[in-house]
């Protein structure tokens, strides 16, 4: 530890600790007059929104909520979910963001393990919670959410309903200054094995994840993508990793917000042409959902600017959504990571490149943030090039990487082995410092000594006219350890076999991108791909799908002659 100078501060000097409450005193000064919309039935300022957040405090505390208590909200994206992304971690308690798309047993499970005491609760889970009541061990109250006419419910513990407990609550609530590394939220993320694993952030974490998300959204020009003029909804669900953290910056620069309740597509749209929405964030298949609904066939969605983030952008999204006039860049993350740690960023020598390189840097993971360190470390623990080429396991430092999985010693040490936190992704950082994902190391096709990128081989087979979705693994190959296989959903009216998807990759294999032996063997024509529950690609499953139809040689199956 060097021996650097500290000074002794005043005798009264404040030491302000970084804490969520701080995020919200500039929206109201800014911008009050801006609102926040939920649906068509909630409309309402800056001003009106604080005050509503003290009522919720003041709601909750009545509830019986003490500091270091955890409250699970359990809704879809909604202005009663921002509300209680400020009043829970506010009055030191921790939020806890419920997946609603787990499982009833994953559930329960999360809610048992992170030691919920209190649930907010949409009307339209009552039946899956319900299911599980017996089973919970720590929860004492439930608090009811609902759009309905109906305001009671028949829930253990019930404290009331949301709206009818802020109408009798205080509008005012002093909240207290405590230790900025209290814990602020947790969530659960889910793997390919073995039970969700709990994530937490503290109060400095979420400021400094705020502040510089803000700072790369909104002070680099050639990506500028939310400032205090802009209108922002989110297409990322609210209860993974705090919608990215947008709802934060957006509250902290007076944004005007709108959230959209369950996702629907031809709805997204609606609201998207009703509040003139410029900013948005979601994964690649919820957009392509909301390209194809039936509002977006003849709409130019006016420059609007995506962020898109969970898995690869690819060249194919980018041009369709372009091609809408929607504006598509990349960022990179990770449920650990709070989540922003790079995006794609175009410098003043990008600028004066062609708009295939241009296009090229806005598709990749793009540049570490303010406050992130990222290289690539080998399976020994050393230190790879940063050349653009040499390939390792990205790992990282940053001030808001979780600092270990809630009561999982053994998985905590692995995810910081060494003193780096570790993605599992493989990736190139060139010299100038843009990440590349080359795939995820348990994806990464091994097959005749090389390594081959299953999101490449998707990325060039998604450009072909015939497609409209693929997903490609490697499966088991008693000659060359594994092999590329397709699966692939045609695009509307078309044909696909093996052979067309040969014929399309050729070109790229006689520009020297991919080597032949890349090209997929074998394909399987699908309707749908199975997606995780936050709308990634499902990989293990998609594995044993195949395995299934390679042994009852299915005749979803085309193979080359």
């Amino acid at each position: 530890m060097l021996n650097t100078r500290i000074l002794k501060p005043a005798d009264e000097a404040h030491s302000t600790p970084l804490l969520i409450k701080n995020l919200l005193l500039t929206g109201q000064r800014y911008e009050p007059t801006q609102e926040i919309i939920y649906r068509d039935l909630v409309r309402y300022d800056y001003r009106t929104f604080n005050e509503r957040v003290c009522r919720a405090a003041d709601a909750l505390t009545k509830a019986g909520v003490k500091a270091g208590d955890t409250v699970a909200m359990m809704d879809w994206d909604s202005h009663r979910y921002l509300e209680c992304m400020f009043a829970v971690p506010m009055i030191g308690a921790v939020m806890h963001t419920i997946n609603v798309r787990l499982s009833p047993d994953q559930i329960l499970y999360t809610m048992n393990h992170a030691e919920d005491i209190v649930v907010l609760i949409n009307s339209e889970f009552v039946p899956i919670y319900k299911a599980i009541e017996d089973q919970l061990t720590t929860v004492t109250t439930t608090i009811l959410l609902t759009d309905e006419a109906d305001k009671t419910a028949d829930l253990p513990g019930f404290a009331g309903e949301y709206e009818q407990l802020l109408a009798a609550a205080e509008p005012t609530y002093d909240f207290p200054d405590f230790d900025e590394n209290s814990v602020a939220t947790t969530f659960y993320t889910t793997g390919t094995t073995g039970n969700p694993k709990g994530v937490y952030f503290t109060h400095r974490q979420l400021v400094l994840h705020t502040l510089g998300q803000a700072t790369s959204m909104a002070a680099l020009d050639s990506v500028r993508l939310l400032g205090n003029r802009d209108v922002y909804m989110p297409i990322t669900p609210m209860f993974h990793v705090h919608a990215w953290g947008l709802p934060y910056t957006a509250t902290m620069l007076g944004v005007k917000q709108v959230y959209p309740g369950r996702y629907e597509p031809e709805r997204l749209v609606q609201m998207i042409k009703d509040h003139k929405v410029t900013f948005s964030h979601c994964v690649p298949t919820i957009l392509q959902m909301v390209l194809n609904a039936e509002g977006a066939k003849d709409f130019d969605f006016g420059g609007m600017r995506v962020i898109i983030g969970g898995s690869a952008l690819n060249r194919s999204l980018y041009n369709a959504a372009k091609a809408k006039g929607m504006q598509l860049g990349a960022a990179y993350g990770m449920s650990e990571t709070c989540p922003l740690i790079s995006a794609g960023y175009i410098n003043l020598e990008d600028e004066a490149a062609s708009e295939e390189q241009r296009i090229s840097q806005r598709i990749k993971a793009g540049v570490p943030g303010p406050l992130v360190e990222a290289r690539l470390m080998a399976a020994d623990g050393s230190f790879l090039p940063k050349d653009g080429v040499t390939q390792g396991e990205l790992v990282l430092r940053a001030p808001w990487l979780t600092q270990a999985y809630f009561r999982e010693p053994e998985k905590s040490q692995e995810l910081w082995a060494g003193g780096w936190m570790h993605t599992g992704d493989v990736a190139t950082i060139s010299p100038a410092g843009t990440i590349e994902i080359r795939d995820r190391i348990k994806d990464v096709i091994k097959t005749g000594g090389e390594w081959l990128s299953s999101l490449e081989l998707e990325d060039r087979i998604s450009r072909s006219p015939l497609i409209a979705e693929v997903a490609v693994v490697g499966i088991p190959d008693p000659r060359w350890d594994e092999r590329p296989f397709a699966l692939v959903v045609p695009a509307a009216g078309q044909t696909v076999t093996a052979q067309a998807i040969a014929d399309h990759l050729m070109p790229s294999v006689e520009e020297g991108h991919i080597n032949k032996w890349a090209i997929p063997r074998q394909i399987a024509v699908v309707s749908e791909i199975p997606k995780t529950s936050v709308g990634k690609l499902d990989k293990k499953r998609i594995r044993g799908d195949i395995a299934g139809w390679l042994e009852s040689e299915a005749s979803c199956i085309s193979s080359l002659d």
